[in-house]
């Protein structure tokens, strides 16, 4: 009779389970880490250009005159709401299962979104200054109005959080509408999750219908962020490099431009951020996806093979 071990007890597989996880972060962050050293510039010169749509649209709050809100159907159609607004976003985490993405990567295609976005957005209404639709820049707004900048330090600062909250004249288009669908863009193509998907959509055509009645923004400013916006992420999309996809385990860890640090192979790095350890077993499958076949002992190289040399 064979001999039965002692059994496992449930802190033992609690401990197994935190122990893998706690591995699986450790070679995410690290990864992420390598991606950002290579990519920080890009990501930066995105970031950066946040402030500069900040101060652009403060600094057309300047040029903004007061005037007769435009004739606009979604006013007619659509009630006037209070001083209040809508706004949703949707996070993936860092660390998940099936993580599909480089975190790095995502957001590198994201901030060049915006940036393009942004920078059209910025192009436009500086072309053509209308009379802002919301209540605080009509006539007599104290705030429809800005009197001129004593110094340079009151542009640059551009009264945040205030000013931005309460900007006049950065119309065409609708900033509100760039970030929401370039969310909502980017996560119909890398989400999983077809429920979150339809929701998003969903949520940006009501958001879509809050800013109108909420008077943010005439229509136009958001019918025109509509196809704009798409037709930018689908340019850009095609221009940009695609992303490896990691949720069918055939991708690497890491990216192949991503140098290999401390000596550890990049497999065992994809074996510890799935949660398993790199043991001998392992190791024999490993080399079957590299190309190469064990049979007791006798390693053999399936590219010899496929090139019809025998050994």
């Amino acid at each position: 009779m064979g001999v039965v071990g002692p059994p496992v007890s449930s802190h033992d597989g609690l401990h197994c389970e935190a122990s893998k996880l706690w591995r699986k972060v450790c070679v995410e962050t690290s990864v992420e880490l390598q991606l950002l050293a290579e990519k920080w510039k890009l990501l930066l010169t995105g970031l950066m250009f946040q402030y500069i749509h900040g101060l652009a649209a403060r600094g057309v709050h300047y040029l903004h005159r007061p005037g007769p809100t435009l004739q606009d159907l979604g006013y007619m159609i659509l009630p006037e709401l209070e001083e209040k607004e809508a706004t949703s976003w949707t996070f993936h985490p860092f660390v998940y299962h099936s993580k599909r993405f480089y975190t790095v990567l995502l957001w590198r295609r994201i901030l060049a979104f915006l940036v393009a976005s942004q920078l059209l957005r910025i192009i436009t209404f500086y072309s053509t200054q209308l009379p802002g639709p919301n209540y605080h820049c009509h006539e007599g707004s104290k705030l429809a109005r800005l009197p001129p900048p004593e110094s340079i330090t009151e542009v640059l600062l551009i009264n945040f959080p205030h000013g931005v909250i309460y900007g006049c004249g950065d119309l065409i288009f609708s900033s509100h509408m760039i970030f929401t669908l370039v969310f909502v863009l980017t996560y119909h193509k890398y989400g999983s999750k077809r429920f979150v998907k339809l929701l998003a959509w969903v949520i940006a055509i009501i958001q879509s219908l809050l800013i109108v009645a909420s008077r943010k923004h005439y229509t136009v400013d958001v019918v025109v962020a509509w196809y704009t916006v798409n037709l930018m992420v689908f340019f850009i999309d095609k221009k940009l490099p695609e992303m490896p996809d990691r949720s069918t385990g055939s991708q690497p860890m890491l990216p192949l431009n991503i140098k290999e640090k401390d000596g550890k192979p990049r497999e065992e790095n994809l074996k510890l951020s799935n949660g398993n350890s790199a043991d001998t077993a392992d190791w024999r499958q490993r080399m079957q996806v590299n190309g190469t076949h064990g049979d007791d002992g006798n390693h053999i190289r399936s590219e010899s093979a496929a090139n019809g040399v025998n050994r």
